[in-house]
Parts: structure tokens; C-alpha cells; sequence
């Protein structure tokens, strides 16, 4: 069977040895089988592999047919962020902790990955939130989250206060910390840290997660992933507020200010090796129990 992929980006944390070794091996086994490899720049930099072969993340995004990311979910969530503008595949190898969106294991490489390469690999679609802060009617900033919008104080332990509206629906008012809108690829994130629910990654689906509310009947809530959720803050809130993409992205916040989040138009693909099974990967990072009656 012919590959179905020619051209492979490779992307990691430039500064984390474990990543970029498993980089090298990666294009010395993927150029002596004839494809033809990208590197990220700030890799290729470290690596000493500048000449030719040298990209930035979007130029793999629209040269590449697949993009390779090496790191923990950080990582990938960053690189997600970007590879999503294109329909580039994504396949993760983890170098970090958890590891929720990296499938392949460093130790165990080569063998799934020219599974995956000759096609026999599961796919999936994660959708995005976008985030957009309006003032005075004015949009005043943006950006797009793979797990989750956050909105808080600047200071810890301070609260602030809030409504919530979905399609333009009054839902609540509220004194808290902030609020959690978490898609289901982030609901095994700061969301399940919080307290939310977790999610089937293919529910189309928004969790709403309180953080901290002053009040005892406040709970989580799932709606529609079609919603459009908007948060007015209320103008006696006495200092700066920060709405926080996927914990990377920081978008400012003044009282006053309206927060609308909803589906983005695009979404991640992600590449999975055909023993892929999200209730596995619970189980495994999770320490669920394994014993079957």
C-alpha cells in the first residue's frame, strides 16, 4: 500500500533535550524512507539542520500533509492553535506529563508511526471555542482555544462579578473567581480540576464551569456546542479581568467589557493509531480501575 502521506512536519519544544532527540530520530528514519521533511524553525535551529529544511509553523501547515508535535499537551495545544487554520493531519508523541492529545510514546515510536504513515490510523475532528472581548461595542481582541476560555480576575483570590447569556438567553448572574467554558477535548483539563464534567471528545458539546461561586446551588452545566455564550462583566468590578486561552493567550478585560465565546470555524484533525480508545486513555492517566466482572 502506497503511503498517503509525502511531506511531514516535524514541530517541538526547542529547548527540551528529550523532544529534540526524539525529533532527530524521527527525520533520520522519515528521510531514509523518502519523505520529504519540515522542520520547525527553532528546532531545526537547535539541530543544527537550518539549510533547507527550515519552517515556521505555518508554512508546515500549509506545505505539509502531516504534522508531527513533539511535547506534552502544552505543546501540542499551542501548535493546535495554528495547524488548525489547515487541514494538515496531527499526530502527537508525548514528552511531557499527562499526555492526553499525544498518542505515541517516545520508547515506542517507529513501529505505530509507519502504521499510521501507510494509513492504517483512526481520525477524529476537535473542534475549537473563539474568543472575542468587545468594548463599547468595538471588538478589542481575539483569539481561538483547543480546551478552554477562562475568565478571572488579575489577582488571585479575588472575586468578580458577572451574567452569562447563551444565544442572547439570560441563564445567571454571579459572584465567583471566574468561570470555566471548556470544549470536550478540555474537559480532562482545568475543567475536570475544577469540577467539571468529563466529556466524550466527540460530543458537540460546552461545559460552563463556576470557579469558586459564592453560592452553594452554583453547579456546572453542558450546553449545545452551537451555543454562543456570552459573559457581561459588571461595571463595579474594581480592577482588570483577563480571559485565558487554553492558559497560553491572555486577552484583556475591563469592567464593562462583553465576552463572546462560540464554535470556531475550524477544527483540529487528529490522527490516532488504530488501538486508540478514549476510555483506555482514561483509565491509563486517570488510574481508573482495570478489573472487568
Amino acid at each position: 500500500m502506497d503511503n498517503i502521506y509525502t511531506k511531514i512536519g516535524l514541530i517541538g519544544k526547542p529547548d527540551h533535550e528529550g523532544a529534540l532527540a526524539t525529533i532527530n530520530i524521527l527525520y533520520e528514519h522519515l528521510t531514509s524512507q523518502n519523505y520529504q521533511v519540515l522542520i520547525e524553525s527553532s528546532v531545526a535551529k537547535k539541530l543544527n539542520k537550518d539549510d533547507g529544511l527550515s519552517f515556521d509553523i505555518t508554512e508546515i501547515g500549509k506545505q505539509a500533509d502531516l504534522a508531527i508535535v513533539v511535547g506534552g499537551d502544552g505543546y501540542m495545544l499551542g501548535a493546535a492553535r495554528v495547524l488548525a487554520c489547515y487541514k494538515i493531519a496531527v499526530i502527537g508523541v508525548n514528552r511531557g506529563n499527562l499526555g492526553f492529545l499525544t498518542d505515541l510514546a517516545p520508547d515506542d515510536l517507529i513501529e505505530p508511526l509507519e502504521q499510521i504513515l501507510s494509513g492504517k490510523s483512526k481520525e477524529e475532528q476537535r473542534f475549537l471555542i473563539q474568543t472575542e472581548v468587545y468594548r463599547h461595542g468595538q471588538l478589542k481582541s481575539s483569539n481561538s482555544a483547543v480546551n478552554e476560555a477562562v475568565l478571572h480576575p488579575g489577582k488571585v483570590a479575588s472575586m468578580m462579578e458577572f451574567a452569562v447569556y447563551i444565544d442572547d438567553v439570560f441563564m445567571f448572574s454571579q459572584r465567583s473567581d471566574g468561570i470555566i467554558i471548556a470544549t470536550p477535548t478540555g474537559s480532562t483539563a482545568y475543567s475536570m480540576s475544577a469540577g467539571g464534567p468529563i466529556m466524550t471528545p466527540t460530543l458537540n458539546a460546552l461545559s460552563l464551569v463556576p470557579m469558586f461561586p459564592h453560592t452553594l446551588t452554583s453547579r456546572p452545566i453542558v450546553v449545545d456546542g452551537d451555543s454562543e455564550i456570552k459573559i457581561v462583566t459588571a461595571d463595579n468590578n474594581h480592577e482588570e479581568l483577563q480571559v485565558s486561552c487554553d492558559g497560553h493567550v491572555i486577552l484583556a478585560v475591563m469592567p464593562g467589557d462583553e465576552i463572546i465565546i462560540k464554535k470556531c470555524k475550524y477544527t483540529l484533525r487528529l490522527v490516532h493509531p488504530l488501538d486508540y480508545n478514549y476510555f483506555n486513555v482514561l483509565r491509563t492517566k486517570l488510574s481508573w480501575g482495570n478489573k472487568v466482572y
